[in-house]
């Protein structure tokens, strides 16, 4: 075997094992030794080596890793050609539960926001009586901010000024608290302001790379961006005691372990919680805030999930509102805050819309981070018009605004619902605990696994966690994402589902989950 092969095989080895083990393996290995047959032909053909290789890339690329999307997730859309080719399976279809993909799930479009998107892309349909006075009114607002009056013109980098100006309005009105539309950055999605920002923080002193605090369970593009970026992630376990909650103590001892190996430089928070699914007390906002002003962090406020609040004990609070009415030093803080029109009641994921507000920044890094995002150009128009409608929605007395507020109305309560229905089926089968969702899209069960099923796990190769995910996927057709993706409490297993799947098809899920877990009990008892 050459040594092209040989890594390659190598390479894909280790790769799959860490993700799902020798159990649904072989496709991939299979793949990168196709792949690099065919390298090596090339090389023998050309005679030409390659400039870049397994070898010399880029290490950080390497260390990437996105659970959402990893092994799991590729099996599973192999299955699917395989059911449309005819291959028998015990199930007729894949359903995707290991993505907070909406649209994709069944869920319906928001008519106004569909008819400004329409409208700004097609503006012959200005003289449509089928497009209501007020999506129209809103897409000559958007088209009259675009050079040339076409959504298919560059914008400023940091995104419209009107749009811009809109959102700055939406935080003000949400908060009570002025609101600096110059402090808005519009992006496409929150994922591209998330690294913008956090580029900012790489640097090395003393041989130490700047660290980040990463709450545990976490959303995977907190981890992978910072493998990315050469930098330290310094994870923090959230409570599943209590709610999924952040104990101060906690977090103190893990910016302690962390300031031997990293210089912390700043802290990431997720509310309502991806994939935990927990929503922050006032009060424990408050600490957060405490503790990294007396540890000089610079807070991530990742706050997509602002409007998916479901149990009616809790309340969101924006990391903004808080800081500022808690008064000096407080205000003074660092802090950027990210929105999306990938989530809420919108569930635009593919136009990819989003927007950060960054406050208190120093004028000088502030010219910086603008510099570093000129260089992508700009955020897609689509995406600002998403988040346009987001944040200037019909209001009362407007043609649009009752439909409007009825289909919102209709996909949260629906949503609340589902939360309710996932949680309550999940706390009824023997060997799963589910904490209650409070909000956001996902359930974060617990698995009590028997020890044999734990020990065929380790003889394949496997976390626990990726051979029960393998397994119910083989057998139901059903992909959730095991929770050694996100992290997890040693010695615990997790697994993250959404909640997104229609009502009749969340029932067929649950059935069809409940009956795989029990029969697998079964087998390992």
């Amino acid at each position: 075997m050459s040594n092209v092969v040989a890594n390659s095989l190598l390479t894909a080895s280790v790769w799959a094992r860490n993700r799902g083990g020798l159990f649904g393996v072989w496709p991939y290995i299979l793949r990168a030794m196709a792949s690099a047959g065919k390298v090596v032909s090339n090389c023998v053909e050309d005679g030409e080596a390659r400039c870049l290789t397994l070898d010399n890339m880029n290490p950080c690329i390497k260390r990437m890793e996105y659970a959402v999307r990893g092994p799991l997730v590729i099996r599973a859309s192999e299955i699917e050609k395989e059911l449309q080719q005819g291959i028998k399976k015990p199930f007729t279809e894949v359903i995707k539960a290991n993505i907070g993909d909406c649209h994709a799930m069944g869920q319906k479009p928001i008519t106004f926001i569909r008819q400004v998107v329409a409208l700004v892309s097609y503006p012959e349909l200005f003289d449509d009586p089928k497009f209501p006075s007020d999506a129209k009114s809103r897409a000559k607002e958007i088209l009259a901010g675009c050079r040339g009056g076409s959504v298919g013109s560059y914008t400023d980098s940091p995104g419209i000024e009107i749009i811009r100006r809109h959102v700055a309005q939406y935080i003000q009105r949400r908060d009570g608290i002025p609101s600096n539309w110059e402090n808005v950055l519009l992006s496409a999605g929150a994922s591209d302001a998330i690294k913008s920002v956090l580029k900012l923080l790489i640097n090395e002193v003393d041989g130490k790379r700047s660290g980040v605090m990463v709450p545990i369970p976490q959303y995977p593009l907190y981890s992978a961006s910072l493998a990315e970026f050469h930098m330290h992630q310094i994870g923090y376990f959230l409570d599943e005691s209590r709610a999924w909650g952040m104990e101060i103590s906690e977090l103190q001892r893990a910016i302690d372990e962390a300031k031997k190996h990293c210089i912390p430089k700043a802290i990431v928070v997720i509310n309502p919680g991806n994939p935990t699914g927990q929503v922050l007390s006032r009060q424990n906002i408050e600490e957060i805030i405490k503790f990294a002003q007396k540890e000089d962090l610079f807070i991530f406020a990742d706050e997509v999930y602002q409007d998916n609040v479901y149990d009616p004990a809790c309340k969101f609070h924006s990391f903004k509102k808080v800081l500022m009415e808690m008064g000096e030093p407080y205000n003074q803080m660092e802090l950027a805050s990210f929105m999306s029109c990938s989530k809420g009641y919108m569930g635009e994921c593919g136009l990819r819309g989003g927007y950060t507000e960054v406050i208190n920044l120093d004028p000088n890094v502030k010219a910086m981070l603008l510099k570093s995002i000129s260089a992508m150009l700009c955020p897609t128009v689509l995406g600002q018009s998403v988040m346009d409608v987001v944040v200037n929605p019909p209001q009362p007395g407007e043609p649009s605004y009752e439909s409007f507020m009825k289909e919102k109305k209709a996909v949260l309560d629906s949503l609340a619902l589902r939360a309710k229905i996932v949680c309550d089926t999940f706390n009824s089968i023997e060997g799963i605990s589910c904490n209650v969702v409070q909000g956001a899209m996902y359930a974060f069960p617990r698995l009590h696994l028997p020890p044999k099923a734990i020990e065929k796990a380790n003889s394949v190769g496997q976390c626990p966690d990726v051979f029960y995910a393998f397994q119910l996927l083989e057998n139901t057709g059903i992909c959730i994402v095991p929770g050694s993706g996100f992290g997890q409490q040693e010695g615990t297993y997790h697994f993250r589902t959404t909640i997104l799947p229609q009502p009749d098809k969340m029932k067929v899920m649950m059935d069809k989950f409940k009956e795989f877990h029990l029969k697998f009990l079964e087998q390992y008892k």
